[in-house]
């Protein structure tokens, strides 16, 4: 039995927030994740931090242990359920083959980070983790958001996505008819949570 069932948590789920704007997105999904009684690895890029400072309220500290506590606070986790990692801590799970979680979803994905994903760079955690899903054949998800798109990053989005990745653009529908910024980050975090497999009632399914 592995350690997250040993727990009596659902398989783990790893999440990484990078400098794009979007840092809701990504809040949203560990919000929803949590409720769904999954393990949560998180990772906050430096820059990423700057983007919740600029976009949000939310005061998230930098240091792993104090930035779970704050994690776990606003979605209502229960102790352990969310797990931090530094940028260089390299014992961490998600930088070993035979540690990392089945999926990983980059939300949002800066196109720096599409860039050394597409690349095979592994200069911080977030880069390693990545690579690692992908010489593993586990399922990765980037949720870009950047406009418009060059030349560079479209050939990066398509590289990994011949390479099995999802590539999910922070690019909201409208025929749900959203009353407020809340229904268009949870049209995305849907998007992503049916990727994952993952049940939810954040909006209908088409044709329900």
């Amino acid at each position: 039995m592995n350690e997250s069932a040993a727990s009596g948590f659902k398989a783990p789920v790893t999440v990484a927030l990078t400098g794009a704007s979007g840092a809701q997105y990504g809040l949203r999904l560990i919000d929803c994740l949590v409720a769904a009684g999954h393990e949560v690895w998180v990772m906050i890029s430096k820059a990423a931090h700057m983007v919740i400072a600029t976009e949000t309220t939310e005061k998230l500290p930098a240091q792993p242990d104090k930035l779970a506590d704050a994690l776990s606070a606003r979605s209502r986790a229960v102790p352990h359920q969310i797990r931090c990692f530094a940028r260089e801590d390299w014992m961490a799970p998600v930088a070993s083959g035979s540690g990392a979680s089945a999926a990983m979803v980059v939300c949002p994905c800066s196109t720096g980070t599409l860039s050394a994903v597409a690349t095979g760079a592994s200069n911080n955690l977030i880069e390693r983790a990545a690579d690692v899903a992908l010489k593993e054949h586990r399922q990765l998800i980037l949720v870009p958001r950047e406009s418009p798109l060059s030349a560079i990053h479209l050939e990066h989005m398509l590289t990994l996505a011949r390479l099995g990745v999802t590539i999910l653009p922070a690019a909201p529908g409208f025929y749900h008819q959203p009353e407020s910024v809340d229904d268009l980050i949870d049209f995305i975090v849907a998007r992503i949570l049916n990727q994952l497999g993952i049940e939810h009632r954040l909006m209908p399914r088409w044709g329900e």
